[in-house]
């Protein structure tokens, strides 16, 4: 059996079926998610379910997804929980600098002003900055000094500085997301970078889930990047 060769659509109702099979606990896990967001975690699991048909040929194609499945849905799945600290400014500009690099460096106190100003966690706007800008490589980093992939009406924007870009940013996020209830990376994520979207031509809004929970979780834990 190939599981790459199967219907991703197909995959995505034969996994919400199979889910019934799962405990109400483990389910709870997955209520809310939006269908992109579901994706993303589909994504996770196909990976998964590769790793395991590998290791056990004697699995048919729902016991091999449920197993896969079950692997996620027994812990908190990436971003799907309501983060209460999204809306906390307890992550000091110090404790973000360790991490910045690139034109980033030495804006930890930028994000923890911003942070402060919307009450937004400023490891949340760090790590969308740093997960967007290649932490502070990519050319809209260095030439506009847009650090969040905003875009406006003639593509992608450009600011006066970097201060200008995570103010900017910071705003979008409590007007546009918080503020409407769009609670967990998952949720902002849903909107901030579909999947499919026209100006995503090489698709790297499948990442984009994965890569701001990975950035949050470690600037909150104080551990380094892999």
């Amino acid at each position: 059996m190939n599981i790459g060769s199967l219907s991703s659509n197909w995959l995505l109702q034969k996994t919400i079926l199979d889910t019934s099979r799962l405990g109400q606990s483990n389910l709870s896990n997955l209520s809310g998610l939006s269908s992109s967001s579901f994706e993303q975690l589909l994504e996770q699991v196909l990976l998964q379910a590769e790793k395991n048909q590998k290791s056990t040929s004697n699995l048919d194609i729902s016991s091999l997804l449920l197993t896969s499945l079950n692997s996620f849905v027994s812990r908190p799945i990436a971003g799907t929980l309501p983060i209460a600290s999204l809306t906390s400014t307890k992550t000091g500009g110090n404790d973000l600098n360790p991490h910045l690099k690139g034109v980033l460096q030495n804006t930890g106190h930028l994000f923890a002003e911003a942070g402060k100003k919307y009450n937004i966690d400023p490891a949340l706007l760090a790590a969308i900055s740093i997960h967007e800008t290649g932490n502070g490589t990519s050319n809209a980093a260095r030439f506009k000094f847009n650090v969040a992939g905003m875009m406006g009406k003639n593509g992608l924007k450009s600011y006066s500085s970097i201060e200008e870009s995570i103010f900017d940013m910071a705003r979008n996020l409590r007007q546009n997301y918080l503020d409407k209830g769009k609670l967990t990376i998952a949720q902002i994520g849903a909107k901030y970078a579909p999947i499919g979207a026209a100006n995503d031509p090489t698709q790297l809004n499948h990442h984009w889930l994965t890569g701001v929970q990975r950035y949050f979780d470690t600037l909150t834990t104080g551990n380094k990047f892999a």
